[in-house]
């Protein structure tokens, strides 16, 4: 299949490179973001993605931009370089392919690596253009495709032992998802044709066996929800290839939930209204059918799925959720009193993060809600930047929020998970709506940023300038070469205290601007109340109190401040301060701690939440709530 390739500048690399470094310098001029006027369309990436041949029935509120229209710069956009360019470059894929060359593999779920790696390269490559990962991500996938077998089999079991739920060979249709998950990414920015026929060969195969010769349910752990999560790469298999097979096997999968013994996913979810009540509440897995199920809608065009995962979405966010953003502990949705304990190691798994950002991700484009955006806010600056190593090369497994960070470069489900998740952050700062007839361009992030959108038929650049983290202000400027009418929202967070955009309403979570003709140059500042701020905790999380700046969640940090046994029994006298370091990172913070008798005790040197832990130290994020007297 034939792609067009897209119009960008010689500098792509210089000028993305160019965004986060003045990000941490703190130098910005408007013109760092994308450079001269004859340099605006190097903000633009490689190809334009191949098109589905199936429209989804159930049309998304918002469309995400490729990754190639976006430059994310700033705090977190530094943290999606990193991930580029010192983890994704830096994998060795041997070890994620020798399962695959010599069955059978290392472990029963080796087989999940190689095409979570492949998923989160492929959107790497789309948004830097980095020659070097197009180069080792062309190898990789014709090295995995090369192990496929005649009959369509892509996976690391033996043949006695495949697509069963036994004891160690439990996980064959779970590595399977991953590698169609991969492949259908790439051949979507490449329009590589060898890598949409390994996915239809792999979804073949498992046509022929499921229902045929046993139930999915039979294949996959955790009541065959591991299995059937499969649903979403073979609903895209349907989108990217119109052939109906792969739509009735999706309706297959969803009606196996029902089955004697099935995780009857959707009937629990409409009946107790809580997650942990559904199948065995393994957190992962649950929200990777829910994914899918999200997919499952749109082709079918059916409200009532998305009924089914909002009533989810809510139970987490009020019961399960911790302030970091992430979920599950022990890899589980827990009842309250499982998920209270003073310190637990097993929080948060990274996994568990990524597949929340997906879910999120999916219901902000189907309903443009700017809950589920506040949501992917909190995650990104906490649970998952917490996750990954400040310089980084790593991840961890799990993110407690009080005691250590294990980065111990392991291969694991959560080392291959969190690059993903990281890959898809661009992708979740703009997006196009609509105003009535009117195009409205929708701004999701306060970081120094820029973005392509194809309007009236013309090329239109939203460039955004930005003091974020350090201070409230900013201003967007609109770049075309032709007058263009359209609309603009501007997501204003709960935190950010006494929005100021003249002329903006600010309703629902957006601050929205009505459409008209804007003119090359047009430009809107905006400025909002940054300060430090002391929240308490609700639900399993209450009776203690959590410092922030913004969106970022912040720990006091053994090696800076004072050990565990003298903060005990002690609390915070007020927000914290942040420490003038202009450009500096990590941000650092202040904050005076009393005793139970409110009496000075020490004060406390603070880092973001994301920042803390390195090397081993011990960190929390709490202190006891002030008991009323």
């Amino acid at each position: 299949m034939r792609y067009r390739m897209a119009h960008y500048g010689p500098d792509l690399q210089r000028q993305r490179i160019c965004i986060g470094v003045c990000a941490i310098a703190g130098a910005w001029t408007l013109d760092a973001i994308g450079g001269a006027r004859d340099g605006v369309a190097s903000t633009i990436g490689i190809a334009s993605p191949v098109a589905d041949v199936v429209a989804p029935k159930l049309r998304d509120t918002l469309s995400m931009r490729d990754p190639g229209q976006i430059s994310l710069g700033g705090w977190l956009g530094a943290r999606v370089e990193l991930n580029a360019t010192r983890r994704l470059t830096h994998v060795d894929l041997e070890p994620l392919l020798a399962g695959y060359r010599n069955k059978p593999g290392q472990h029963p779920w080796i087989g999940e690596h190689i095409g979570k790696w492949i998923h989160a390269a492929t959107l790497a490559w789309a948004y830097t253009g980095d020659a070097a990962l197009k180069r080792k991500l062309d190898d990789g996938v014709r090295a995995l495709i090369a192990t496929q077998e005649p009959d369509g089999y892509l996976g690391t079991y033996t043949p006695d032992k495949r697509f069963r739920n036994e004891r160690d060979a439990d996980w064959d249709v779970w590595s399977s998802k991953y590698c169609m998950i991969g492949l259908l990414e790439y051949h979507r920015h490449t329009g590589d044709r060898a890598a949409l026929d390994a996915c239809r060969k792999t979804a073949d195969l498992l046509i022929a066996t499921f229902p045929a010769q046993r139930s999915i349910l039979a294949a996959g752990a955790h009541q065959g929800m591991a299995a059937t999560s499969a649903l979403e790469p073979v609903v895209r298999l349907y989108r990217a290839t119109g052939d109906e097979r792969y739509l009735d096997f999706a309706r297959y999968i969803v009606a196996a939930w029902d089955e004697a013994g099935g995780p009857d996913i959707v009937d629990a979810l409409n009946r107790t209204r809580k997650v942990q009540q559904v199948a065995n509440g393994k957190a992962y897995e649950m929200l990777s059918n829910l994914v899918g199920l999200c997919e499952f809608a749109r082709v079918v065009g059916e409200t009532r799925w998305i009924d089914a995962v909002e009533i989810a979405w809510r139970d987490i966010v009020d019961t399960q959720l911790y302030v970091s953003g992430t979920t599950s502990h022990l890899e589980h949705f827990q009842t309250d009193a499982h998920m209270r304990e003073e310190e637990m190691p097993h929080v948060g798994e990274t996994c568990v993060t990524v597949t929340w950002i997906q879910l999120n991700q999916s219901l902000l484009t189907l309903t443009g809600n700017a809950r589920y955006a506040a949501e992917l806010e909190r995650t990104y600056y906490n649970a998952l930047s917490a996750a990954q190593h400040p310089q980084g090369e790593d991840w961890t497994y799990f993110t407690p929020l009080n005691g250590e960070k294990k980065y111990d470069a392991d291969i694991t489900c959560c080392h291959s998970s969190g690059p993903r998740g990281m890959a898809l952050a661009p992708l979740t700062a703009y997006f196009l709506g609509h105003d009535g007839e009117s195009p409205t361009i929708h701004v999701n992030t306060l970081e120094t940023s820029s973005a392509r959108f194809d309007l009236d038929g013309h090329a239109v650049y939203v460039r955004l300038k930005s003091d974020f983290p350090h201070r409230g202000s900013g201003a967007i400027r609109i770049r075309t070469d032709a007058p263009a009418r359209f609309g603009l929202r501007f997501r204003v967070p709960d935190w950010a205290k006494a929005m100021r955009i003249r002329g903006a309403e600010i309703r629902d979570g957006w601050a929205s601007l009505a459409p008209r003709r804007w003119r090359d140059g047009d430009s809107v500042r905006f400025a909002f109340d940054l300060d430090a701020r002391l929240v308490p905790g609700r639900g399993f999380q209450a009776g203690r109190e959590y410092q922030y700046w913004g969106p970022f969640l912040l720990a006091c940090d053994r090696d800076a401040s004072a050990t565990d046994a003298a903060i005990a029994g002690h609390r915070y006298a007020g927000p914290a301060r942040r420490i003038e370091q202009e450009g500096a990172s990590p941000m650092r913070f202040r904050a005076d701690v009393v005793d139970c008798h409110g009496r000075p005790a020490f004060v406390a040197d603070l880092l973001a939440f994301a920042d803390a832990g390195v090397g081993g130290r011990r960190y929390r994020t709490w202190l006891p709530l002030a008991r009323e007297e």
